[in-house]
C-alpha cells in the first residue's frame, strides 16, 4: 500500500525510485512515529520505512524511529531527512490530531503550544531541528478515531475501518483532508453534522498565519488508489 502510494505521489516508476527521491546515501534519517499505546503508528510501518530507506543507500547507523525522546536523540539532532508518520484521531486540545500535531515533540515544552485549540502548531514547523527537513509525511488512516470524550481518551467505539492511509509533502494538506474524513464520519454516526469540540484552528492557521501548506480543499490535488467504496471525500 505505501510503496504503490509513493510511486503515485513521486511519478517514478517503481518503489526504489521513490524512496531515492526521499532519501539518498549521504542522509540522516530521523523517522517521527507516534507511540500513543491506544492508536500507534503501527511498528510494521515503522519497520517498512525503514528497510526501504536501507533498501536506498542509507546505513542502519543513520536511521532512527522515535517520538518522545526526539530532542535528544542524536540521529534527530543531525538528521538532513525527516519521514512523520502518524495515526489521525480525535484530540482533546487540538480537535484532531494529525501530522501537524506530530511534531510537538520537536519543542521542550508542548503545552505553550495548547492554547486556542493548538492554533499556532504551524510554528512548530519552522523550528531549526525540522525546518525544510520533512520529505514525506504519512497519515495512518487504517482504524482512525473520529470522536473523544477528554484527554487520552480512547473507545473503539469511536474508531472504524477506514483501511487507507494519505501520504504527501505537504502535512498541512494532508491533514485537511484527513479532518474531512473524520467529519464526514461524525456525520454518518452521529445522523448529522457534528462540530470537532474543541474546534480545529490549526490547520487553516498552518496556511494563512505560518504559511507552510495549502488548506484549502479545492487548491489540493487528491488522487485515490484502491477500491472507492467508503471513501468519504
Amino acid at each position: 500500500m505505501l510503496d504503490h502510494a509513493l510511486v503515485e505521489l513521486f511519478e517514478g516508476k517503481t518503489s526504489d525510485e521513490a524512496w531515492r527521491h526521499i532519501a539518498k546515501p549521504a542522509d540522516t534519517v530521523g523517522i517521527k512515529t507516534n507511540e500513543w499505546r491506544y492508536l500507534r503508528t503501527p511498528i510494521e510501518l515503522e519497520n517498512t520505512m525503514k528497510s526501504r530507506l536501507m533498501a536506498a543507500g542509507v546505513p542502519a547507523e543513520r536511521i532512527s524511529i522515535d517520538d518522545r525522546g526526539v530532542l535528544s536523540n542524536p540521529t534527530f539532532q543531525k538528521a538532513t531527512v525527516l519521514i512523520n508518520a502518524r495515526p489521525m484521531r480525535a484530540h482533546h486540545w487540538a480537535g484532531v490530531g494529525g501530522c501537524l500535531k506530530n511534531y510537538i515533540m520537536f519543542t521542550p515544552s508542548p503545552p505553550d503550544f495548547h492554547p486556542n485549540s493548538c492554533a499556532d502548531l504551524g510554528a512548530l514547523w519552522k523550528l531549526p531541528i525540522v525546518q525544510g527537513k520533512t520529505r514525506l509525511n504519512v497519515l495512518v488512516m487504517l482504524t482512525p478515531q473520529f470522536h473523544c470524550l477528554g484527554p487520552h481518551h480512547f473507545d473503539k467505539e469511536y474508531t472504524w475501518q477506514y483501511k487507507g492511509i494519505l501520504v504527501g509533502t505537504d502535512p498541512v494538506a494532508l491533514d485537511a483532508v484527513g479532518l474531512k474524513i473524520i467529519e464526514a464520519k461524525r456525520r454518518l454516526y452521529f445522523k448529522g453534522d457534528s462540530p470537532m469540540r474543541p474546534p480545529v484552528r490549526h490547520i487553516v492557521a498552518a496556511e494563512e498565519k505560518h504559511g507552510i501548506g495549502v488548506a484549502d480543499l479545492t487548491r489540493i490535488e487528491i488522487r485515490k488508489l484502491g477500491w472507492k467504496d467508503e471513501i468519504l471525500i
